[in-house]
Protein backbone atom coordinates (compact mmCIF):
# COMPACT_ATOMS: atom_id res chain seq x y z
CA UNK A 1 0.00 0.00 0.00
CA UNK A 2 1.44 3.30 -0.79
CA UNK A 3 2.05 5.72 2.38
CA UNK A 4 -0.52 8.34 0.85
CA UNK A 5 -3.11 5.60 1.03
CA UNK A 6 -2.13 4.09 4.41
CA UNK A 7 -2.54 7.48 5.51
CA UNK A 8 -5.38 8.24 4.38
CA UNK A 9 -7.29 4.77 5.32
CA UNK A 10 -5.57 5.56 9.07
CA UNK A 11 -7.45 9.36 8.69
CA UNK A 12 -10.48 8.15 7.87
CA UNK A 13 -10.82 5.21 10.46
CA UNK A 14 -9.50 7.76 13.02
CA UNK A 15 -12.23 10.24 12.48
CA UNK A 16 -15.25 7.79 11.44
CA UNK A 17 -14.69 6.65 15.25
CA UNK A 18 -16.21 9.42 16.16
CA UNK A 19 -17.90 10.38 12.96
CA UNK A 20 -22.11 10.40 11.77
CA UNK A 21 -21.75 8.22 8.91
CA UNK A 22 -23.92 8.20 5.81
CA UNK A 23 -24.45 5.64 3.31
CA UNK A 24 -24.87 6.30 -0.64
CA UNK A 25 -24.71 4.07 -3.64
CA UNK A 26 -23.95 5.76 -6.88
CA UNK A 27 -26.47 4.78 -9.92
CA UNK A 28 -23.64 4.53 -13.13
CA UNK A 29 -26.74 3.20 -15.34
CA UNK A 30 -28.81 5.61 -14.70
CA UNK A 31 -27.78 8.90 -16.29
CA UNK A 32 -29.73 11.97 -15.93
CA UNK A 33 -29.38 15.64 -17.19
CA UNK A 34 -26.67 17.01 -18.76
CA UNK A 35 -24.51 19.95 -16.29
CA UNK A 36 -23.68 22.64 -18.82
CA UNK A 37 -21.57 24.42 -16.79
CA UNK A 38 -21.42 27.65 -14.31
CA UNK A 39 -22.41 31.15 -15.34
CA UNK A 40 -20.75 34.43 -13.17
CA UNK A 41 -21.64 38.27 -13.92
CA UNK A 42 -19.26 40.85 -14.55
CA UNK A 43 -19.27 44.27 -13.23
CA UNK A 44 -18.26 46.01 -16.77
CA UNK A 45 -19.23 49.60 -15.34
CA UNK A 46 -19.98 51.54 -13.05
CA UNK A 47 -22.45 51.19 -9.72
CA UNK A 48 -22.66 53.08 -6.33
CA UNK A 49 -21.65 51.49 -3.34
CA UNK A 50 -24.73 49.67 -1.72
CA UNK A 51 -25.92 49.79 -4.77
CA UNK A 52 -27.31 53.52 -4.84
CA UNK A 53 -26.88 54.95 -7.77
CA UNK A 54 -25.56 55.32 -11.67
CA UNK A 55 -21.99 57.41 -11.54
CA UNK A 56 -20.70 58.83 -14.58
CA UNK A 57 -17.12 57.63 -13.63
CA UNK A 58 -15.96 54.41 -15.38
CA UNK A 59 -15.25 51.82 -12.68
CA UNK A 60 -14.94 48.10 -14.53
CA UNK A 61 -12.87 45.20 -15.09
CA UNK A 62 -11.90 44.07 -17.20
CA UNK A 63 -10.80 47.77 -17.48
CA UNK A 64 -9.44 49.19 -14.38
CA UNK A 65 -7.35 45.94 -14.18
CA UNK A 66 -3.48 46.30 -14.96
CA UNK A 67 -2.01 44.09 -17.97
CA UNK A 68 -0.81 41.02 -15.91
CA UNK A 69 -3.32 41.23 -13.42
CA UNK A 70 -6.08 40.93 -16.51
CA UNK A 71 -4.45 37.66 -17.46
CA UNK A 72 -4.15 36.56 -14.10
CA UNK A 73 -7.62 37.10 -13.72
CA UNK A 74 -8.95 35.17 -16.61
CA UNK A 75 -6.19 32.47 -15.87
CA UNK A 76 -7.31 31.97 -12.65
CA UNK A 77 -10.68 32.95 -11.80
CA UNK A 78 -12.92 32.67 -14.91
CA UNK A 79 -11.26 29.29 -16.22
CA UNK A 80 -13.65 26.93 -16.09
CA UNK A 81 -16.50 29.31 -16.28
CA UNK A 82 -18.79 28.85 -19.68
CA UNK A 83 -21.20 31.87 -19.28
CA UNK A 84 -21.06 35.36 -18.60
CA UNK A 85 -24.18 37.35 -17.44
CA UNK A 86 -23.92 40.69 -19.22
CA UNK A 87 -26.30 43.02 -17.38
CA UNK A 88 -28.02 45.43 -20.35
CA UNK A 89 -29.08 48.71 -19.30
CA UNK A 90 -26.72 48.45 -16.03
CA UNK A 91 -23.52 47.31 -16.66
CA UNK A 92 -23.89 47.77 -20.53
CA UNK A 93 -25.43 51.30 -20.64
CA UNK A 94 -24.01 53.17 -23.07
CA UNK A 95 -26.75 54.66 -25.96
CA UNK A 96 -27.07 55.51 -29.71
CA UNK A 97 -27.71 59.13 -30.67
CA UNK A 98 -31.63 58.26 -30.32
CA UNK A 99 -31.59 56.65 -26.78
CA UNK A 100 -33.09 53.44 -28.73
CA UNK A 101 -30.29 51.17 -28.71
CA UNK A 102 -27.47 49.76 -26.05
CA UNK A 103 -23.75 50.55 -26.89
CA UNK A 104 -20.60 50.95 -24.93
CA UNK A 105 -20.02 54.26 -23.09
CA UNK A 106 -16.60 54.35 -23.05
CA UNK A 107 -14.01 53.62 -25.59
CA UNK A 108 -12.85 49.69 -25.63
CA UNK A 109 -15.64 48.19 -23.31
CA UNK A 110 -16.64 45.85 -25.97
CA UNK A 111 -13.15 45.01 -26.65
CA UNK A 112 -13.00 44.58 -22.97
CA UNK A 113 -15.62 42.09 -22.94
CA UNK A 114 -14.23 40.20 -26.12
CA UNK A 115 -10.67 39.91 -24.50
CA UNK A 116 -12.53 38.21 -21.59
CA UNK A 117 -14.35 35.90 -23.62
CA UNK A 118 -11.64 34.81 -26.09
CA UNK A 119 -8.51 35.02 -23.05
CA UNK A 120 -11.00 33.22 -20.13
CA UNK A 121 -12.59 30.49 -23.23
CA UNK A 122 -16.64 31.13 -22.03
CA UNK A 123 -18.66 29.78 -24.79
CA UNK A 124 -20.46 33.40 -24.51
CA UNK A 125 -22.69 35.77 -23.08
CA UNK A 126 -26.15 35.77 -21.07
CA UNK A 127 -27.77 38.80 -22.17
CA UNK A 128 -30.42 39.80 -20.16
CA UNK A 129 -32.04 43.41 -19.55
CA UNK A 130 -31.58 45.45 -16.16
CA UNK A 131 -33.49 48.19 -18.12
CA UNK A 132 -33.97 48.93 -22.07
CA UNK A 133 -32.62 52.32 -23.01
CA UNK A 134 -34.34 56.07 -21.96
CA UNK A 135 -36.30 55.61 -24.75
CA UNK A 136 -38.42 52.78 -24.26
CA UNK A 137 -39.46 54.02 -20.70
CA UNK A 138 -41.80 55.84 -19.20
CA UNK A 139 -39.37 58.17 -17.37
CA UNK A 140 -36.44 58.46 -20.14
CA UNK A 141 -34.09 57.36 -17.39
CA UNK A 142 -32.25 54.10 -16.80
CA UNK A 143 -33.56 54.16 -13.26
CA UNK A 144 -37.28 53.24 -12.34
CA UNK A 145 -39.96 53.47 -14.35
CA UNK A 146 -41.81 50.93 -17.35
CA UNK A 147 -42.25 50.73 -20.85
CA UNK A 148 -43.79 53.71 -21.88
CA UNK A 149 -46.53 51.59 -23.96
CA UNK A 150 -47.95 48.30 -24.65
CA UNK A 151 -49.63 48.48 -27.85
CA UNK A 152 -48.91 46.45 -30.80
CA UNK A 153 -46.90 49.34 -32.85
CA UNK A 154 -44.99 50.05 -30.54
CA UNK A 155 -43.85 46.56 -29.45
CA UNK A 156 -43.08 45.43 -32.57
CA UNK A 157 -40.30 48.70 -32.32
CA UNK A 158 -39.13 47.57 -29.32
CA UNK A 159 -39.19 44.38 -30.56
CA UNK A 160 -36.56 45.46 -33.73
CA UNK A 161 -35.03 47.33 -30.76
CA UNK A 162 -33.58 44.15 -28.92
CA UNK A 163 -32.97 42.69 -31.80
CA UNK A 164 -30.47 45.11 -32.90
CA UNK A 165 -28.67 45.46 -29.45
CA UNK A 166 -28.10 41.20 -29.62
CA UNK A 167 -26.59 42.13 -33.53
CA UNK A 168 -24.38 44.84 -31.77
CA UNK A 169 -22.79 42.67 -29.42
CA UNK A 170 -22.16 39.80 -32.13
CA UNK A 171 -20.67 42.42 -34.70
CA UNK A 172 -18.23 42.85 -31.95
CA UNK A 173 -17.17 39.58 -31.09
CA UNK A 174 -19.45 38.57 -28.60
CA UNK A 175 -21.34 35.27 -28.61
CA UNK A 176 -24.54 35.26 -27.23
CA UNK A 177 -25.76 32.18 -25.86
CA UNK A 178 -28.89 33.09 -23.57
CA UNK A 179 -31.26 36.08 -23.38
CA UNK A 180 -33.41 37.35 -20.98
CA UNK A 181 -36.50 40.13 -21.39
CA UNK A 182 -35.47 41.60 -18.26
CA UNK A 183 -33.97 41.06 -14.80
CA UNK A 184 -36.95 40.56 -11.55
CA UNK A 185 -39.72 42.27 -13.46
CA UNK A 186 -41.77 43.25 -10.45
CA UNK A 187 -38.56 45.56 -8.62
CA UNK A 188 -39.58 48.85 -8.90
CA UNK A 189 -37.30 51.49 -7.62
CA UNK A 190 -34.60 53.97 -9.12
CA UNK A 191 -31.45 53.24 -7.07
CA UNK A 192 -30.04 51.37 -10.37
CA UNK A 193 -31.30 50.32 -13.81
CA UNK A 194 -34.50 49.07 -13.67
CA UNK A 195 -37.52 48.44 -15.57
CA UNK A 196 -40.88 47.29 -13.92
CA UNK A 197 -43.49 44.69 -15.20
CA UNK A 198 -46.51 43.49 -13.93
CA UNK A 199 -47.71 40.03 -15.32
CA UNK A 200 -49.68 41.07 -18.07
CA UNK A 201 -47.31 44.04 -19.31
CA UNK A 202 -44.26 41.24 -19.09
CA UNK A 203 -46.36 38.76 -20.94
CA UNK A 204 -47.17 41.30 -23.83
CA UNK A 205 -43.81 42.23 -24.20
CA UNK A 206 -42.01 39.08 -24.33
CA UNK A 207 -44.78 37.85 -26.89
CA UNK A 208 -43.90 40.87 -28.90
CA UNK A 209 -39.70 40.24 -29.01
CA UNK A 210 -39.27 36.21 -28.23
CA UNK A 211 -40.88 35.53 -31.76
CA UNK A 212 -38.05 38.37 -33.03
CA UNK A 213 -35.30 37.06 -31.07
CA UNK A 214 -36.13 33.30 -31.93
CA UNK A 215 -36.02 34.52 -36.11
CA UNK A 216 -33.47 36.08 -35.80
CA UNK A 217 -31.07 33.72 -33.40
CA UNK A 218 -32.50 30.50 -33.19
CA UNK A 219 -29.75 28.48 -30.95
CA UNK A 220 -30.09 31.45 -28.19
CA UNK A 221 -31.80 30.18 -25.28
CA UNK A 222 -34.58 32.31 -24.48
CA UNK A 223 -35.18 32.21 -20.67
CA UNK A 224 -38.41 33.73 -18.75
CA UNK A 225 -38.80 35.45 -15.68
CA UNK A 226 -35.73 36.18 -14.08
CA UNK A 227 -37.33 36.08 -10.66
CA UNK A 228 -39.78 33.67 -10.16
CA UNK A 229 -39.52 31.54 -12.49
CA UNK A 230 -42.83 29.24 -13.98
CA UNK A 231 -44.99 30.56 -10.91
CA UNK A 232 -44.27 34.25 -11.69
CA UNK A 233 -47.33 36.02 -12.62
CA UNK A 234 -45.98 36.46 -16.35
CA UNK A 235 -44.95 33.07 -16.75
CA UNK A 236 -48.17 32.17 -16.01
CA UNK A 237 -49.44 33.60 -18.64
CA UNK A 238 -46.76 32.04 -20.96
CA UNK A 239 -47.84 28.44 -20.13
CA UNK A 240 -51.26 29.60 -21.36
CA UNK A 241 -50.59 30.21 -24.64
CA UNK A 242 -48.62 27.19 -27.10
CA UNK A 243 -47.02 29.41 -29.48
CA UNK A 244 -45.09 31.45 -26.47
CA UNK A 245 -44.57 28.39 -24.82
CA UNK A 246 -42.51 26.99 -27.28
CA UNK A 247 -40.15 29.98 -27.84
CA UNK A 248 -39.55 29.74 -23.85
CA UNK A 249 -36.64 26.94 -23.31
CA UNK A 250 -35.72 27.56 -19.08
CA UNK A 251 -37.42 28.80 -16.70
CA UNK A 252 -35.14 31.33 -14.21
CA UNK A 253 -34.98 32.32 -10.33
CA UNK A 254 -33.27 34.17 -8.32
CA UNK A 255 -33.05 32.41 -4.70
CA UNK A 256 -30.81 35.27 -3.53
CA UNK A 257 -28.69 33.79 -0.41
CA UNK A 258 -31.63 31.03 0.12
CA UNK A 259 -30.86 28.28 2.47
CA UNK A 260 -29.47 25.37 0.49
CA UNK A 261 -32.22 23.53 2.25
CA UNK A 262 -34.58 25.18 0.23
CA UNK A 263 -34.33 22.99 -2.99
CA UNK A 264 -34.64 20.14 -0.89
CA UNK A 265 -37.75 21.05 1.02
CA UNK A 266 -39.52 22.61 -1.59
CA UNK A 267 -38.48 20.87 -5.04
CA UNK A 268 -41.93 20.79 -6.23
CA UNK A 269 -42.11 24.68 -6.19
CA UNK A 270 -39.05 24.55 -8.66
CA UNK A 271 -40.34 21.70 -10.29
CA UNK A 272 -44.10 22.12 -10.26
CA UNK A 273 -45.73 23.53 -14.02
CA UNK A 274 -42.38 23.48 -15.63
CA UNK A 275 -44.39 22.37 -18.68
CA UNK A 276 -41.00 20.19 -20.47
CA UNK A 277 -38.44 23.17 -19.72
CA UNK A 278 -35.83 23.32 -17.34
CA UNK A 279 -35.37 25.37 -14.39
CA UNK A 280 -32.40 26.97 -13.20
CA UNK A 281 -31.22 29.93 -10.55
CA UNK A 282 -29.20 32.27 -12.95
CA UNK A 283 -28.71 34.86 -10.17
CA UNK A 284 -27.08 33.68 -6.57
CA UNK A 285 -25.43 36.29 -4.03
CA UNK A 286 -25.87 36.89 0.09
CA UNK A 287 -27.91 40.47 -0.38
CA UNK A 288 -27.14 41.44 3.20
CA UNK A 289 -23.88 40.46 5.21
CA UNK A 290 -20.70 39.46 4.41
CA UNK A 291 -18.98 36.59 3.15
CA UNK A 292 -18.84 33.74 6.15
CA UNK A 293 -17.64 30.16 6.85
CA UNK A 294 -21.56 28.85 6.95
CA UNK A 295 -22.30 30.42 4.04
CA UNK A 296 -19.17 29.05 1.92
CA UNK A 297 -20.75 25.34 2.71
CA UNK A 298 -23.83 26.81 1.94
CA UNK A 299 -22.98 28.53 -1.50
CA UNK A 300 -21.75 25.25 -2.67
CA UNK A 301 -24.30 22.95 -1.51
CA UNK A 302 -27.06 25.33 -3.17
CA UNK A 303 -25.12 24.64 -6.67
CA UNK A 304 -25.22 21.23 -5.79
CA UNK A 305 -28.67 21.04 -4.62
CA UNK A 306 -29.95 22.85 -7.96
CA UNK A 307 -28.69 20.31 -9.65
CA UNK A 308 -29.54 17.04 -8.11
CA UNK A 309 -33.36 18.10 -6.69
CA UNK A 310 -33.83 20.95 -9.81
CA UNK A 311 -32.55 18.74 -12.75
CA UNK A 312 -30.53 22.00 -14.16
CA UNK A 313 -28.02 22.66 -16.15
CA UNK A 314 -26.55 25.54 -15.06
CA UNK A 315 -26.03 27.83 -11.90
CA UNK A 316 -25.29 31.40 -11.59
CA UNK A 317 -23.06 33.29 -8.77
CA UNK A 318 -23.88 36.78 -9.13
CA UNK A 319 -20.19 39.46 -9.29
CA UNK A 320 -16.69 37.68 -10.70
CA UNK A 321 -15.24 40.95 -8.81
CA UNK A 322 -16.53 44.17 -7.11
CA UNK A 323 -14.67 47.10 -5.87
CA UNK A 324 -12.85 47.19 -2.69
CA UNK A 325 -15.14 50.48 -1.91
CA UNK A 326 -18.40 49.61 -2.87
CA UNK A 327 -20.52 48.24 0.65
CA UNK A 328 -22.20 45.15 -1.27
CA UNK A 329 -19.31 43.42 -2.07
CA UNK A 330 -18.30 41.02 0.16
CA UNK A 331 -21.35 39.21 0.24
CA UNK A 332 -21.62 39.76 -4.17
CA UNK A 333 -18.14 39.01 -5.49
CA UNK A 334 -15.42 36.09 -5.40
CA UNK A 335 -12.53 38.87 -5.59
CA UNK A 336 -12.10 42.19 -4.87
CA UNK A 337 -10.14 44.56 -7.21
CA UNK A 338 -9.05 48.30 -6.20
CA UNK A 339 -9.87 50.44 -8.73
CA UNK A 340 -7.41 53.80 -9.10
CA UNK A 341 -9.88 56.63 -7.33
CA UNK A 342 -9.53 54.53 -4.34
CA UNK A 343 -7.34 56.40 -1.63
CA UNK A 344 -8.28 54.58 1.33
CA UNK A 345 -5.91 51.67 1.70
CA UNK A 346 -7.31 50.75 5.26
CA UNK A 347 -9.86 48.31 3.36
CA UNK A 348 -7.92 45.61 2.00
CA UNK A 349 -4.64 46.85 2.16
CA UNK A 350 -3.07 44.35 0.42
CA UNK A 351 -4.61 44.82 -2.94
CA UNK A 352 -2.57 47.51 -5.40
CA UNK A 353 -4.52 49.76 -7.41
CA UNK A 354 -5.23 47.97 -10.68
CA UNK A 355 -5.03 44.97 -9.05
CA UNK A 356 -7.74 42.09 -7.16
CA UNK A 357 -7.26 39.37 -4.56
CA UNK A 358 -10.23 36.48 -3.77
CA UNK A 359 -12.83 36.71 -1.46
CA UNK A 360 -11.60 33.48 -0.17
CA UNK A 361 -15.20 32.50 1.40
CA UNK A 362 -17.09 32.55 -1.73
CA UNK A 363 -14.85 32.09 -4.17
CA UNK A 364 -13.54 28.61 -2.21
CA UNK A 365 -17.48 27.77 -2.61
CA UNK A 366 -17.12 27.26 -6.44
CA UNK A 367 -13.49 26.79 -7.28
CA UNK A 368 -14.17 23.20 -6.92
CA UNK A 369 -16.67 22.92 -9.18
CA UNK A 370 -14.71 25.04 -12.02
CA UNK A 371 -11.84 22.51 -11.94
CA UNK A 372 -12.99 19.34 -11.69
CA UNK A 373 -16.84 19.81 -12.85
CA UNK A 374 -16.45 19.78 -16.55
CA UNK A 375 -18.89 21.25 -19.20
CA UNK A 376 -21.05 18.77 -20.42
CA UNK A 377 -20.78 16.18 -17.78
CA UNK A 378 -23.95 14.13 -17.16
CA UNK A 379 -25.25 13.58 -13.42
CA UNK A 380 -25.67 10.36 -12.15
CA UNK A 381 -28.32 9.73 -9.48
CA UNK A 382 -26.76 8.87 -6.19
CA UNK A 383 -29.38 6.41 -3.41
CA UNK A 384 -28.85 7.96 0.14
CA UNK A 385 -30.08 6.38 3.34
CA UNK A 386 -31.18 9.74 4.62
CA UNK A 387 -31.35 12.91 2.67
CA UNK A 388 -29.45 14.94 5.43
CA UNK A 389 -29.40 18.93 4.99
CA UNK A 390 -25.74 19.24 6.28
CA UNK A 391 -24.51 16.51 4.09
CA UNK A 392 -24.86 16.15 0.53
CA UNK A 393 -23.25 14.68 -2.51
CA UNK A 394 -23.49 15.44 -6.12
CA UNK A 395 -21.92 12.74 -8.82
CA UNK A 396 -21.29 12.56 -12.53
CA UNK A 397 -19.64 11.38 -15.09
CA UNK A 398 -17.13 13.31 -17.53
CA UNK A 399 -17.80 13.29 -21.59
CA UNK A 400 -14.34 11.30 -21.91
CA UNK A 401 -16.49 8.88 -19.20
CA UNK A 402 -14.56 9.80 -16.20
CA UNK A 403 -16.65 9.66 -12.51
CA UNK A 404 -16.67 12.76 -10.62
CA UNK A 405 -18.26 13.43 -7.27
CA UNK A 406 -18.61 16.15 -4.44
CA UNK A 407 -19.46 16.22 -0.64
CA UNK A 408 -20.09 18.42 1.93
CA UNK A 409 -20.13 18.96 5.68
CA UNK A 410 -22.12 21.72 6.95
CA UNK A 411 -22.17 20.52 10.53
CA UNK A 412 -20.43 21.19 13.43
CA UNK A 413 -18.76 17.38 13.76
CA UNK A 414 -17.40 14.92 11.68
CA UNK A 415 -19.05 13.12 9.08
CA UNK A 416 -18.18 10.25 7.29
CA UNK A 417 -19.57 9.24 3.45
CA UNK A 418 -19.60 5.39 2.86
CA UNK A 419 -20.07 5.87 -1.02
CA UNK A 420 -20.88 2.92 -3.16
CA UNK A 421 -18.84 3.50 -6.70
CA UNK A 422 -20.67 0.83 -8.47
CA UNK A 423 -17.19 -0.33 -9.60
CA UNK A 424 -14.03 -0.40 -8.65
CA UNK A 425 -11.86 3.06 -9.50
CA UNK A 426 -8.75 5.22 -8.82
CA UNK A 427 -10.02 8.14 -7.41
CA UNK A 428 -7.26 11.50 -6.12
CA UNK A 429 -8.85 13.73 -3.41
CA UNK A 430 -8.94 17.42 -2.75
CA UNK A 431 -10.70 19.56 0.21
CA UNK A 432 -11.77 22.86 -0.10
CA UNK A 433 -12.44 24.77 3.14
CA UNK A 434 -13.30 28.89 4.18
CA UNK A 435 -9.30 28.95 4.72
CA UNK A 436 -7.83 26.50 2.05
CA UNK A 437 -8.66 25.67 -1.54
CA UNK A 438 -7.58 22.73 -3.35
CA UNK A 439 -5.76 20.45 -0.85
CA UNK A 440 -4.56 17.36 -2.10
CA UNK A 441 -5.64 14.12 -0.09
CA UNK A 442 -4.28 11.65 -1.68
CA UNK A 443 -5.43 8.75 -3.85
CA UNK A 444 -7.39 5.54 -2.94
CA UNK A 445 -8.70 2.35 -5.08
CA UNK A 446 -11.73 0.19 -5.20
CA UNK A 447 -15.48 -0.35 -4.85
CA UNK A 448 -16.18 2.09 -1.72
CA UNK A 449 -14.77 5.32 -1.12
CA UNK A 450 -14.59 6.52 2.36
CA UNK A 451 -14.37 10.18 2.83
CA UNK A 452 -14.42 11.63 6.09
CA UNK A 453 -15.04 15.53 6.30
CA UNK A 454 -14.27 17.52 8.83
CA UNK A 455 -16.80 20.23 10.13
CA UNK A 456 -17.18 23.31 7.46
CA UNK A 457 -15.45 21.04 4.13
CA UNK A 458 -16.43 20.44 0.46
CA UNK A 459 -14.34 17.59 -1.17
CA UNK A 460 -14.00 16.74 -4.83
CA UNK A 461 -13.21 12.93 -5.80
CA UNK A 462 -12.55 12.58 -9.49
CA UNK A 463 -11.30 9.76 -11.30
Amino acid sequence: MKLELRVLVLLACTASAVAQTGRYIIRVDQPKQTIRGLGFEIQSDSIGSDNLGLPDKVVAVPHDLVSAERTRFYREMLSGFRYCRLAMGLYLRGTDAERKHVVERYSGQMADLKEMQDAAHLEGFAVEYWSPTPYWKSNGKYAGGRLKQFDPDFLSQFASALVEDVRYLERHGLRVMQWGLQNEPPVDHDKYSTCAYDGDQYYKAIKAVAPRIREAFPNVLIHADSWGGQSAAGSTLIRRDPELLKLVDAWTWHRIGADSNEQIQKAALFNEAAEGKQVFNNEYEYLEGAASDARFVNTAQSIMNWFVFENSSTWFWLHALKPTYNAEASGYALGFWRPGDDKDRSRLPGIEPGHWDYNRQNWHSLAGFLKYLPWDSVRLPVDEDQVRMDNRILAWKTTAGKLGLVVTNRSKSPFSFHIDLGQAKALRGSRYTPEQADVPLGATTGSILIAVLPPLAVEFWVE
